[in-house]
């Protein structure tokens, strides 16, 4: 393992009318080509924005107009990040840990294990926010509980397991364990999970599959898929298999989060949106939330603070 220390600086389903709408309209902003090689089920997924079109359109609509959070910090955090060789990924992955104010290492703390979406690493995981501003947030004029915080890159395969890839593993295996070995999420269920999109997909199964170990979860938009077909046509690096996707289906075994606390925060224009309906009829209904917003940086970031918060009052 090898070290570079930092301090820090780094909807509702459319009615037919509206359907109708913008069909039309999406076929004028390139949507043909989607609607060509998807075929019916093309036509469904752009409709739910899951092919592109659907949200471009949401935005003009005005639909994804979230007011973004004005950040308020309790002081300055620090970082440290480097990189590990990881056997269960059979490469080398970068991380970051996050401690907040008054903190560092050799310092006790809960750990929040923050999974990044499709396309990003450990050192763009957060949106809108360094690891170590999001652990030195004031939320509510209040500053958070001391936590501590870490980004690990996972690759875009969902974080389940691939042939030659298992990011689920690692984060459990080797990234906890290496923190732990820090001081930092130790002693029974002192480990929260969070992520967007596919990390917060991630982070819903993370906790699904290791209750004994994720005392907490919360989830931005998370990117939840309604039928192996519908993740297969529009990313086959999802799941390795129709048999990969029944295992790791979070909305199928979401009964295993029966004892832990769960956040879910989601936009009713979001492209997951039937998918995190799906989730929410299996949880209690206080664990998931709806509002204004698409899947776009400006909801993300909008969640974030309170997302920690929820974390920080279940944790420590």
């Amino acid at each position: 393992m090898t070290a570079d220390p930092s301090d820090g600086s780094q909807g509702h389903d459319a009615s037919p009318q509206r359907w109708s709408r913008r069909r039309i309209l999406t076929v004028g902003v390139g949507g043909v080509a989607v609607l060509l090689a998807g075929g019916a089920l093309g036509l469904e997924l752009v409709s739910h924005g899951v092919l592109p079109g659907q949200q471009e359109l949401d935005q003009i609509d005005g639909a994804c107009s979230v007011t973004g959070p004005a950040f308020r910090f309790s002081g300055r955090g620090s970082s440290k990040s480097g990189t590990f060789s990881s056997r269960a990924r059979r490469r080398q992955v970068g991380y970051t840990v996050a401690w907040p104010p008054g903190h560092g290492p050799g310092s006790t703390l809960p750990l929040i294990v923050m999974l990044h979406g499709e396309g990003g690493n450990h050192s763009n995981a957060l949106s809108g926010l360094r690891p170590e501003q999001a652990v030195a947030l004031e939320v509510g004029g209040e500053p958070l509980p001391p936590m501590s915080l870490v980004t690990v890159d996972g690759g875009s395969g969902y974080w389940n397991p691939h042939p030659d890839d298992d990011p689920m593993a690692m984060v459990v295996d080797e990234l906890i364990p290496m923190c732990q070995e820090l001081g930092l999420g130790g002693g029974h269920r002192n480990v929260g999970a969070m992520g967007i999109s596919m990390g917060g997909y991630g982070a819903l199964l993370l906790a699904e599959k290791h209750p004994e170990l994720i005392g907490a979860v919360a989830a931005i938009s998370p990117a939840i898929w309604t039928s192996y077909t519908q993740a297969e046509t529009v990313n086959r690096g999802a799941y390795a298999s129709a048999a990969a996707f029944a295992a790791n289906d979070v909305v199928t075994h979401a009964d295993a989060l029966r004892d832990t606390p769960v956040r879910v925060a989601s936009g009713f224009e979001d492209p997951f949106h039937p998918g995190v309906v799906a989730m929410s009829q299996v949880l209690p209904s206080s664990a998931v939330e709806f509002s204004q917003g698409c899947h776009t940086g400006d909801f993300f970031t909008a969640e974030e603070p309170p997302s920690i918060q929820f974390l920080g009052r279940h944790l420590g």
